[in-house]
């Protein structure tokens, strides 16, 4: 818990005000541009002017980050805030059947939430736990550092029973505080991902999800579900490990986001003590990245709209940007393509599109720099120097100049 409390002194002397002109000498600004020796100017949390720099700035509050790389904020779209490694060095995600007390699972998970700011992603789709909730409300009364959070409290699946079930469970979710709907439609990976729900459950459920104003997204790593859940309407579908070109075609057809995962893979391979998965287990997950790679580069050939998510669980939080590098070394994504599906892509499949993930006027001020350019080198978003959100300066490491 020791980085709990630096991230609570943090909060007591990091924060600037809301205003201030940053300039740059180089910016990617989330709709696929590079921007050259601009300054941002931000009022009240919100960018008003990216302009070319003035000989001189008398703005009081300036900022110069030239000689870094400055892009949006990031957003993972898929994170499990609460999972952690609990005293016995086994994970944990806290919740129903866990002996841990709620107290120290939203501990974990308000840390976590400082770790992911850190690493440069001001905003995070946590498909989660309803603790999730407890640490966004005090994100947003900025009473906790964290990256803007959207939740979805918990889980639908075969379990919560019929279509008027899965009805009243959307609406429940929404009462609760709900930003979003998270459905499972298939099995794991593991047991194959087969369809776990049927036509009229999903029909259901992402029905009613859009009726009360609430996106759904789905947990589907075989064809069957994905295209279930595709043709009922739902956001965006998890995964996709064994989808076919013609669940991708329907995909893009309908306009349905797409989040492939390497991060979660990887995290579960290289910290495998730390989870308690069977020798057939460690080599599904083997298995597993390569079907990522082919997946998500059919997915570019049939022009789905891709979105970053990690799935983060314990050992992955503060190492969200792993998956950009994942998604350009392996899966052979251009890097400016990875950057958009962290930042304006992202934020489209959140609804915040007019918003957030993208550097221009009437946008919330969210930015990142880097040291390095990670067009030329995408593993320079594990050099954050500087971090921005709504305004308010949660990093500044940079240095003079270069």
């Amino acid at each position: 818990m020791v980085r709990v409390l630096a991230f609570l002194i943090a909060l007591a002397v990091c924060c600037s005000a809301q205003s201030g002109t940053y300039l740059t000498s180089r910016i990617i600004d989330g709709k696929g541009s590079v921007i050259e020796n601009q300054q941002i100017v931000v009022e009240n949390g919100i960018i008003q002017r990216v302009e070319r720099i003035r000989a001189q700035v008398t703005a009081p509050h300036v900022y110069d980050l030239r000689g870094y790389t400055v892009t949006p904020g990031w957003i993972d779209t898929h994170v499990h805030l609460g999972w952690h490694y609990g005293d016995n060095g086994k994970s944990e995600a806290g919740g129903a059947g866990s002996k841990e007390p709620p107290m120290s699972t939203a501990l974990y998970a308000a840390e976590n939430a400082w770790l992911t700011l850190q690493a440069g992603f001001t905003t995070v789709q946590s498909l989660g736990a309803p603790v999730d909730a407890v640490v966004r409300d005090r994100v947003n009364k900025g009473s906790l550092p964290g990256p803007r959070i959207l939740t979805s409290m918990g889980q639908l699946n075969e379990r919560t029973g019929g279509a008027d079930a899965l009805r009243a469970a959307v609406r429940q979710l929404k009462s609760q505080g709900a930003d979003v709907v998270k459905l499972f439609a298939t099995t794991g990976l593991l047991s194959g991902g087969k369809a776990s729900l049927s036509e009229a459950q999903l029909n259901a459920a992402c029905g009613e999800a859009k009726a009360v104003g609430l996106r759904a997204v789905v947990h589907a790593i075989g064809a069957d579900g994905a295209r279930l859940a595709i043709l009922a309407g739902c956001t965006a579908i998890e995964h996709g490990d064994f989808v076919d070109d013609a669940t991708l075609e329907l995909m893009a057809q309908h306009g349905t986001y797409f989040d492939p995962n390497y991060l979660v893979l990887y995290n579960y391979l290289e910290n495998r003590t730390h989870f308690d998965f069977k020798p057939e287990g460690i080599k599904g997950l083997e298995d597993a990245i390569p079907l990522t790679t082919t997946v998500l580069k059919k997915a570019r050939k049939h022009n789905v709209k891709i979105v970053l998510g990690t799935d983060a669980v314990a050992g992955s939080h503060g190492r969200n940007a792993e998956e950009f590098i994942y998604r350009v070394r392996e899966g052979g994504q251009p890097a400016m393509e990875a950057i958009m599906s962290g930042t304006s892509t992202a934020a489209e499949s959140l609804g915040l599109g007019t918003q957030i993930g993208s550097i221009a006027p009437g946008m919330q001020a969210d930015i990142v720099a880097v040291d390095g350019d990670p067009l030329k080198d995408i593993t320079a978003v594990r050099r954050v120097v500087f971090v921005l959100k709504g305004g308010k300066v949660w990093k500044d490491a940079a240095r003079a100049p270069k």
